[in-house]
């Protein structure tokens, strides 16, 4: 099959254009292609295809797919940069015309940004059927032509880290344990010479004084693992590291704050930070990107049981604070404090952590972005300059003090873990929490708990978990190595 690309005409009544692949594929058939454009009915719009057969026998199908306008570039208002938006929702529609089809191999037009095609394309296709027996056929991207190999390759690279995120999200959390989560991280970097897995297990987490996170997992029967990460490319070795942590609850039933049973079964994937930030780091090593990574995942399931956290409760963090756990269903936060707390022992250039931490930052931006809080702005140039191209947006939230006497003022202990005035800005008292453990001046929070999965929202990604915002880490990282070499 062959996917060629079709802007809109910019006035009335001037004519569409076929892309630049699909005029020279018109002259392979003498111009059967625009003849069937132009009698097959209505000009094609942004995002909707025409499929035609027995064009040519290399190609026996032939898909042509809306682009919108030629000269789409960034939309100020939007927030990315449009035109490489709708290559990849226009690429994804055809790609997955092919496989309704059931043509095992596709040949894509690089519709002028061959990153953003390959980005369509490989993540257009994915789905997670690894436990069915029926599948969808497998069809086989390829470029069409060889101009842009390289950026071919690289939007293929940076669409497969993000399809890596959304396979270990989706997949059952009796597949995808504490455990099984290390193991296929490790085995994914595991032919990278630059790169040293350590799994540690609930006794190194224990003499590190992780009070916080072992209160949390010790409510299951799974054991929990502190998976580290360290991918170093950088120019020297020693040169301060990116700093990525990720919450990696495999399961979260709520603990004895139960959560309802509608919708329980998603909480598989509330380990979505930890697989953003490994899938990041797999990218990174994929394309070797020349800087230190590294990355931190506190692993362990948050059940009820006779072991689990009560709320009232206080634990004590690995910075000695004390925490009263007034809802055990808070417990991403807990997590993070421990893990963020030894992030500082790396001297970090800056610290990024990812986490599906609040139900209100859904109600704040649903699916729409990436909420980022912020000490640096600095950092949050870089990360929403990154976001621009990868249209994976961000948007930054406040970390005002207002939010950090929420869950400061406390009867117990030197922190609560909610605010106080419960719903209240949810998010942002969640953000104040976390702040209460970084001392370094660089540090982002990303709370992905809206983009964590997708109705039909990104037309480029199937119904299911997402892998967000994967490639706009990538491309953050790709920029700061960028920094470090000018």
């Amino acid at each position: 099959g062959l996917v060629v690309g079709f802007y809109s005409s910019e006035k009335a009544e001037g004519a569409a254009q076929l892309t630049s692949a699909g005029d020279a594929f018109d002259r392979l058939v003498s111009g059967k292609l625009r003849e069937l454009l132009a009698i097959s009915g209505p000009p094609l719009k942004k995002g909707k295809t025409r499929v035609f057969h027995g064009l040519h026998q290399d190609f026996p199908s032939v898909v042509v797919v809306g682009l919108g306008k030629r000269n789409a570039g960034v939309n100020d208002q939007e927030n990315w940069n449009e035109g490489k938006e709708n290559i990849r929702a226009a690429v994804a529609v055809g790609c997955r015309q092919i496989q309704d089809l059931e043509i095992p191999c596709v040949e894509v037009d690089p519709c002028g940004d061959a990153q953003a095609a390959a980005e369509g394309a490989v993540l257009g296709l994915h789905e997670y059927n690894e436990l069915k027996q029926k599948k969808k056929p497998v069809v086989t991207p390829q470029l069409h032509g060889s101009a842009e190999s390289e950026a071919w390759q690289k939007g293929v690279i940076y669409a497969e880290g993000q399809n890596l995120a959304r396979y270990l999200m989706e997949a059952p959390a009796n597949y995808i344990t504490p455990i099984k989560f290390a193991e296929h991280i490790e085995q994914k970097l595991r032919s990278f010479s630059n790169v040293k897995v350590h799994i540690r297990p609930e006794s190194w987490i224990a003499t590190q004084q992780m009070g916080a996170f072992l209160s949390v997992a010790k409510g299951s029967a799974e054991a929990p693992i502190f998976l580290e990460i360290h991918y170093l490319a950088g120019a020297n070795t020693n040169d301060s590291p990116l700093v990525f942590v990720g919450k990696g609850v495999t399961f979260d039933s709520g603990g004895i704050s139960l959560k309802p049973s509608s919708g329980m079964d998603a909480m598989r994937a509330d380990m979505g930070g930890a697989a953003t930030i490994c899938s990041a780091i797999v990218t990174a090593a994929a394309l070797n990107l020349p800087l230190n990574i590294i990355g931190l995942a506190p692993l362990c399931e948050n059940m009820p049981s006779g072991k689990a956290n009560k709320p009232g409760d206080v634990v004590r963090a690995k910075n000695g604070k004390t925490i009263q756990v007034d809802n055990t269903d808070a417990e991403g936060r807990l997590l993070l404090a421990d893990a963020l707390c030894y992030a500082h022992n790396f001297n970090p250039r800056a610290i990024v952590n990812a986490a599906t931490l609040t139900g209100a930052m859904d109600v704040a931006l649903g699916s729409a972005a990436t909420g980022v809080f912020t000490n640096s702005s600095w950092l949050w140039t870089h990360l929403y300059e990154a976001s621009i191209l990868t249209g994976d947006r961000v948007w930054r939230m406040p970390l005002f003090e207002h939010y950090t006497k929420q869950v400061t003022d406390c009867p117990l202990a030197d922190l609560s873990n909610i605010g106080k005035y419960s719903r209240a800005g949810g998010a942002c008292t969640a953000a104040a929490f976390l702040k209460e453990f970084v001392t370094a001046s660089h540090w982002a929070h990303l709370d992905i708990a809206g983009v964590m999965s997708n109705k039909d929202e990104v037309p480029y990604l199937r119904k299911g978990m997402a892998g967000r915002p994967t490639r706009t880490l990538v491309e953050f990282a790709a920029r700061l190595s960028q920094d470090s070499h000018n």
